[in-house]
């Protein structure tokens, strides 16, 4: 029986990545040029910098057996030494404290290198990009998917591996129920609405002068600093959270002029002038963002997959990806944990 995936993210590669191991008939589409989704690393002079998630914790068993299955590095956030604060005013403090994201950890290569390893592994007849699924059909004999460019794919049952919103983008043949569509609409993707930037440096001027990296600001335009530099050796970086509105971080010109006065007023005159500025705005990426996940998050959704997404379609019709992962929602472990729920259930 043939499985057609959709979303070519960490949920979805995973589990063509079981299916492959299995022997079973799968496609993988991705509507992106590049595998990943929402992981998404950029490389700059042999420094791998993560625009998207960055961090991975103990007590995620799933994403651990990859590391290793994979024979990928993980190593431990930096966060030695003093923590800065900016308050309201743009006034910056700075003193001891613990870092936010002490104990966490990192993977060399950035996170790319996870979502490479598992592409790499998928047989190039099965694995697709470039490829925008515009409409679901359902038949006697299964699902067939329309693509942009007027191509179809038939199988006899399709996972949705991308956030639910996206997938109610998609046009269906029969139209879902409301209560369907309503219920896939109403799923908050995770970090759709968040914007990073990544300033990179050739030293770690800050690790001189006694600072961990870490920064908390209530004037922005960055909310959270960390340091993002690679376990050993440079290039090193900085990097943040920006905590403005989309509407209001739509000018990337006068945004990374910001982020340039911010990073020097926290770090002093040696962030001036970063050799790379990479800045990800998520929330105008049509693969990850709808114009509802612009609404800013106060807290981490309770994500699981709702009752009235489950057996569609004949059982033909399925969702996977981190937002229907009822454990670890929200979380890289939620994406696995969703295509190992999702695995479960296919018929093959």
């Amino acid at each position: 029986m043939q499985t057609l995936i959709i979303g070519g993210g960490l949920s979805g590669l995973a589990l063509a990545h079981e299916l492959e191991e299995q022997g079973h008939d799968y496609v993988l589409l991705e509507a992106r040029s590049r595998f990943g989704g929402r992981i998404m690393t950029e490389h700059f002079d042999g420094g791998d910098f993560d625009m998207g998630p960055a961090w991975f914790w103990p007590a995620q068993p799933r994403i651990a057996r990859w590391v290793d299955k994979l024979e990928l590095e993980k190593f431990d956030q930096f966060s030695d030494g003093d923590l800065a604060y900016e308050n309201e005013h743009g006034q910056v403090q700075r003193g001891r404290g613990i870092s936010s994201m002490e104990g966490s950890w990192r993977l060399k290569g950035g996170l790319g290198a996870l979502t490479k390893a598992l592409a790499d592994k998928l047989p190039s007849n099965r694995k697709r990009l470039n490829a925008v699924v515009t409409k679901l059909a359902q038949t006697d004999a299964g699902v067939t998917a329309t693509l942009s460019n007027g191509d179809t794919i038939s199988a006899e049952q399709v996972v949705l591996s991308l956030p639910p919103r996206v997938a109610a983008n998609i046009t269906y043949e029969p139209a879902l129920t409301d209560d369907a569509l309503g219920a896939m609409q109403n799923i908050s993707t995770w970090m759709a609405g968040q914007a990073k930037a990544v300033a990179v440096y050739d030293t770690p001027f800050w690790r001189d002068d006694g600072l961990s990296g870490d920064a908390q600001s209530r004037f922005g335009p960055m909310v959270e600093i960390h340091d993002a530099s690679p376990a050993h050796g440079g290039p090193y970086a900085l990097f943040g959270f920006i905590g403005v509105p989309p509407d209001a971080r739509a000018d990337e010109q006068a945004l990374r002029q910001h982020l340039t006065a911010q990073l020097t007023r926290l770090f002093g005159p040696q962030a001036t002038n970063p050799t790379q500025l990479y800045v990800k705005d998520w929330a105008i990426d049509p693969y990850t963002a709808t114009e509802a996940d612009k609404a800013p998050l106060y807290a981490h959704p309770t994500y699981g997959l709702p009752q009235v997404l489950a057996g569609l379609w004949d059982n033909r019709l399925h969702f996977s990806g981190t937002e229907v992962a009822p454990q670890f929602g929200g979380y890289l472990e939620g994406a696995l944990e969703a295509a190992e729920n999702t695995l479960t259930i296919l018929e093959i």
